[in-house]
């Protein structure tokens, strides 16, 4: 079950990262909803998050909570939301939203794009925090 997150994982499509360990990684959405909307995705391939083993469900939990931590110090945001949709990309992941309001959240939305200077500026000051 090869996805768009495996090619993302295994190096052969760029991304902007913002975190990664040995079972997760975390990186800037290309079609973000706000400013910081980012995606964390456990390495191995599964379509759906609750086919996790229990183990691997709880340290993706944790590994998220700390991305979420580092997003709210370095976009100014009221609270960072947590959507689990699985739609768009069979390949468990969580998007985590800067939100100031719950319509920052609505996957209707118009998405937004960046340039790849803001990307890196995005990217650079959620690392960093």
């Amino acid at each position: 079950m090869s996805s768009i997150f495996s090619k993302i994982i295994s190096g052969e499509i760029p991304s902007y990262k913002i975190a990664e360990d040995e079972k997760h990684i975390a990186f800037l959405d290309a079609m973000p909803l706000v400013k910081g909307h980012t995606l964390v995705v456990p390495k191995k391939e599964v379509d759906l998050i609750f086919d996790l083993d229990s183990e691997d469900y709880k340290d993706l939990w944790a590994f998220t909570q700390d991305i979420a931590k580092q997003i709210k110090k370095a976009i100014p945001c009221k609270r960072v939301g947590i959507a689990v949709v699985g739609l768009e990309v069979p390949h468990a992941h969580i998007h985590l939203v800067p939100l100031n309001s719950m319509d920052d959240l609505n996957f209707k939305n118009v998405r937004l794009i960046f340039s790849p200077e803001e990307y890196k500026e995005i990217q650079k000051s959620i690392i960093n925090a």
